[in-house]
C-alpha cells in the first residue's frame, strides 16, 4: 500500500512540474506533456537500467500514465491556477523528490541489495527525471545548485537501507522527514560548500 500510495504522490507531483517549467519556457502543449511524462518516469526508468530491473516493468504502468496525462491536462485547462502554481513549483517538485527517494529505496531494498545500491536507487528515482527536466528545458538541474536536493533523498536510502523505516508508519515519516527538510532548505536557502575554478 504504502509502494502504491507513494507512486501515484511522486507521479502527481513530478508531472505536474515538469508541465508548469514547460509552461515557465515557453513550451508547446507536446512540450508540455513530453516534459511532464519525463520528470514523472525518467527517475524510474533510470534505476531500472543501472540497478537491473526490466526497463519494461515502466511501460507496465498503465494507471500512472493516465494519472500522469490527467495532472499535465489540467495544469494546461487551468491557467489561473498555473500562474500560482509557477511561483509554488518547487514543493511539487520537494513532494517528488521526497515519494520517489522512498519508493526507489523501498526498491532496491526489496529486491535485497547493499546499502549503497539502496541509496544510489533513492537518489536516482527522486531526482532522476528532475535531471532530464531541467537539461530538456535548458535549465541548470536544480540537483547540482547550491540549496540542498539530492542529499536528502540519500538520507532516505540510508535510513532505509539499515531498516530503520520497515513498517508503513515509518516509511509515511521518512517521507513526510524528507519532503519537510527539502521545504526548509529551499526556504532558508541551506546549503552544501561549493568551489570553484578561476582562470589563471
Amino acid at each position: 500500500m504504502v509502494w502504491e500510495v507513494l507512486n501515484v504522490v511522486g507521479t502527481i507531483a513530478f508531472a505536474m512540474s515538469g508541465a508548469i517549467i514547460a509552461l515557465k519556457v515557453k513550451y508547446d502543449i507536446v512540450g508540455a506533456y513530453v516534459l511532464g511524462l519525463i520528470t514523472a518516469f525518467g527517475g524510474g526508468a533510470l534505476r531500472n537500467l543501472l540497478i537491473g530491473i526490466p526497463i519494461v516493468e515502466i511501460w507496465q504502468q498503465t494507471s500512472l500514465f493516465v494519472i500522469a496525462l490527467i495532472t499535465i491536462t489540467i495544469v494546461l485547462l487551468l491557467p489561473n491556477l498555473t500562474v500560482r502554481w509557477l511561483r509554488e513549483w518547487s514543493i511539487f517538485d520537494a513532494i517528488g523528490l521526497s515519494a520517489f527517494a522512498v519508493q526507489g529505496a523501498m526498491h532496491a531494498y526489496a529486491n535485497n541489495l547493499p546499502i549503497l545500491a539502496i541509496m544510489f536507487s533513492a537518489a536516482i528515482t527522486g531526482a532522476g527525471g528532475g535531471i532530464i527536466r531541467d537539461v530538456l528545458a535548458q535549465q541548470k538541474p536544480l540537483v547540482f545548485r547550491q540549496d540542498i536536493y539530492l542529499l536528502w533523498a540519500l538520507v532516505a536510502g540510508f535510513i532505509i537501507g539499515l531498516g530503520w523505516a520497515t513498517q508503513p508508519y515509518q516509511l509515511y515519516l521518512l517521507f513526510g522527514l524528507i519532503l519537510a527538510l527539502r521545504i526548509l532548505s529551499h526556504r532558508f536557502g541551506w546549503n552544501l560548500p561549493s568551489r570553484s575554478v578561476h582562470r589563471i
